[in-house]
């Protein structure tokens, strides 16, 4: 595998790894794109084209994307239809971020995929796993979500919550650590969509 394949594996990363530079290389990059994105305005149009140079993937012409937006790496986002992404959001994405269809997020939310180990000597090593979101959920403001995590189809997190571990479908969580607090019915909300739509004359 190569540095690219191993990072996104979960395999411990040293800065002095011989294919190291390459890492470095994404990210400086990164960064140029980054301050693009966040200078002036940009029409959602540009947004998205900017965000796609980001990416390496072209996104949906349905995705909105409010500037200013940080991002560490940006080559392993995907993006869903319908995506929603507020203000001034930190994706820390080396180990790989996924945004399902219809997923909202809320201003200052920090997705982050990459950790460091605990002992001091090999602490500037990093580790990355993935991060999923998954259809329709919602992340409040200011939500962090740790490394490794899967937010479950139509939950919501609660703002300022700190997701340490997987939440799975169909309910609300929050707190810190995150914890689920009631559960959603995704029958009831179907329901009450369909009564939402005016009858056809």
């Amino acid at each position: 595998m190569d540095v690219f394949q191993r990072d996104q594996s979960g395999e411990r990363i040293s800065l002095t790894d011989p294919d190291y530079h390459k890492i470095s290389g994404v990210i400086h990059e990164a960064q140029q794109i980054v301050a693009e994105l966040n200078t002036g305005y940009h029409e959602n149009d540009e947004v998205q084209r900017i965000f796609s140079r980001l990416t390496g993937v072209t996104v949906d012409e349905s995705f909105w994307l409010m500037p200013p937006f940080y991002t560490d790496f940006g080559r392993n986002i995907r993006i869903g239809k319908n995506v929603f992404i507020n203000t001034c959001c930190t994706f820390m994405d080396r180990g790989g971020i996924t945004i399902e269809d219809r997923v909202l997020i809320a201003p200052k939310v920090n997705l982050v995929t990459t950790g460091h180990p605990i002992d001091p000597v090999t602490r500037r090593d990093t580790i990355s796993r993935p991060i999923v979101i998954k259809e329709n959920a919602w992340l409040g403001i200011g939500v962090s979500v740790m490394p490794g995590v899967t937010i479950g189809e139509n939950s919501i997190i609660t703002a300022h919550a700190v997701v340490t571990k997987d939440i799975p479908a169909n309910v609300i969580a929050g707190g810190i650590p995150a914890k689920v607090i009631r559960t959603i019915d995704p029958m009831e909300s179907r329901r009450l969509r369909r009564e939402e739509i005016p009858a056809a004359d």
